[in-house]
């Protein structure tokens, strides 16, 4: 029996080994028979019955016959898996299609068919399939869910061929895996305006001429479908081919998206831990960004980015924008805590230059971390910090908890810093959270202007 699709189950190919293949497959019934047909044949062969020797012999036949028939049985079955859709977020399902092909000349028997799936996504999945013709198609499908993200194997499927009588059963298995990667829940955010995107994509749109002025302009080759207006004569005449005047570029804006993945900096685990909902926070807030046009990347404490490529690091180009996110994505879904005790790893790479707005999701911050982290601010366009409450979350949902003044004294650290920084506790929406930072943003300029305004007069 081959399979293609998902890889191959071959017939086992030995004399002996094929003898004890068919005979490890006898079920409860098969051997149950075996074992009374020998019986039998011993009583009758001390008593002297002949009629019961073969009563005895019949039984003992039956099954060896049955597994002999169904091991010299040639399927040639393909086999094939589909997932719809291979990446999905924590608490959605997913879709799982088998086919099986029929690509030999001959009928099958009753086929069973069962896939192997980790338990974390369900029920393992058994399907019977009858009587498949030759060069006939049968298709299932089951679905899979998780409320943990991860990424979790799917494989490898196995067929049960089992004779009319239910004596033997012969399992085969193909070679080749799936993986569905369970990415974190992405939580739709309001367009507001925060700090640092004044000069982001759009109305406030940054653009870079070569040049100012008609002579200084530094042209570029002529390029199929350029309009001809915009050819520029004289370089024309310098180079001896057609030069065009550069058009203007605009300059996407930056976000840098930090996530503490300390183990220190987070109590508690499951998915309704602070860490789980700083993982969602961040992928909501990096495919939020995408979408709004910013070119973005993904940053932890251990100095690691995503996408990382290139000279800045930042992905998110009209025709890249589905392939950086589904890289951030991917790596959201496997991330875990890091042995990491400090932001110093971050603050270096951050320290590099302007890098736009910065969007960080801290665990809890000692007083060391917390200057770390005001420091962050000094090299960004502007900074917006979610520090998650540990402690509120990891009491019973009934208990009211008590005012940390760590926790506070941290968020004064930050706001002094530049930060547009909040507190996130146990249940807080961070839809809530986003508009709440614009409006902290609003009336933090707004008492910047009147303190201005009062000094001039």
């Amino acid at each position: 029996m081959t399979a293609g699709g998902t890889g191959t189950a071959e017939a086992d190919r030995g004399e002996k080994g094929g003898i004890r293949t068919a005979l490890a497959g006898l079920t409860t019934r098969g051997r149950s028979f075996l074992a009374a047909g020998v019986a039998a044949a011993v009583c009758a062969y001390v008593l002297g019955q002949a009629d019961l020797l073969r009563v005895g012999l019949l039984l003992a036949v039956l099954p060896l016959v049955c597994a002999a028939m169904l091991y010299r049985t040639r399927y040639r079955v393909a086999g094939s898996r589909r997932l719809s859709p291979a990446r999905v977020p924590a608490g959605s399902e997913a879709r799982v299609h088998l086919r099986m092909d029929n690509v030999s000349r001959l009928p099958t028997g009753l086929l069973m068919l069962q896939d192997q799936v980790p338990y974390v996504l369900g029920p393992r999945p058994r399907f019977v399939l009858d009587r498949v013709e030759a060069g006939g198609r049968r298709e299932v499908s089951y679905r899979v869910r998780s409320d943990l993200r991860g990424r979790y194997p799917l494989g490898p499927l196995q067929l049960r061929l089992t004779d009319p009588f239910g004596m033997c059963e012969l399992t085969r298995s193909f070679s080749t895996y799936d993986t569905l990667t369970v990415i974190p829940s992405v939580e739709p955010l309001p367009p507001v305006r925060l700090s640092g995107e004044a000069k982001g994509y759009g109305d406030g749109r940054q653009r870079s001429l070569a040049l100012a002025g008609e002579d200084d302009v530094i042209p570029r080759g002529y390029r199929y479908g350029d309009d001809l207006r915009r050819v520029h004569w004289r370089s024309t005449a310098r180079y001896g081919e057609l030069m065009v005047r550069r058009e203007e570029q605009p300059q996407r804006a930056r976000c840098t998206v930090l996530l503490d993945t300390r183990g220190l900096a987070f109590r508690g685990a499951g998915p309704d831990s602070a860490f789980e909902w700083a993982v969602a926070g961040t992928a909501s807030v990096l495919v939020h960004m995408l979408e709004r046009g910013f070119s973005v990347r993904l940053l932890t404490d251990t100095g690691n980015s995503v996408p990382g490529e290139g000279a800045d690091g930042f992905a998110g180009a009209s025709q890249e924008s589905a392939d950086a996110a589904g890289l951030m994505m991917d790596t959201l879904a496997v991330i875990d805590h890091s042995d990491g005790t400090g932001l110093s790893r971050a603050y270096d790479l951050l320290r590099g230059g302007n890098e736009g707005l910065l969007v960080a999701f801290f665990g809890d911050l000692d007083e060391e971390q917390a200057t770390v982290a005001a420091k962050m601010r000094q090299r960004s366009g502007g900074a917006l910090a979610f520090l998650l409450d540990s402690d509120t979350w990891v009491v019973e949902p009934n208990d009211v908890p008590a005012p940390v003044n760590r926790s506070e004294e941290r968020l004064r650290m930050l706001r002094e810093a530049g930060w547009t920084a909040l507190s996130v506790r146990r249940g807080a929406s961070l839809e809530d959270l986003w508009r709440q930072a614009e409006r902290d943003r609003t009336g933090v300029a707004a008492a910047s202007a009147a303190s201005g305004g009062e000094s001039r007069s």
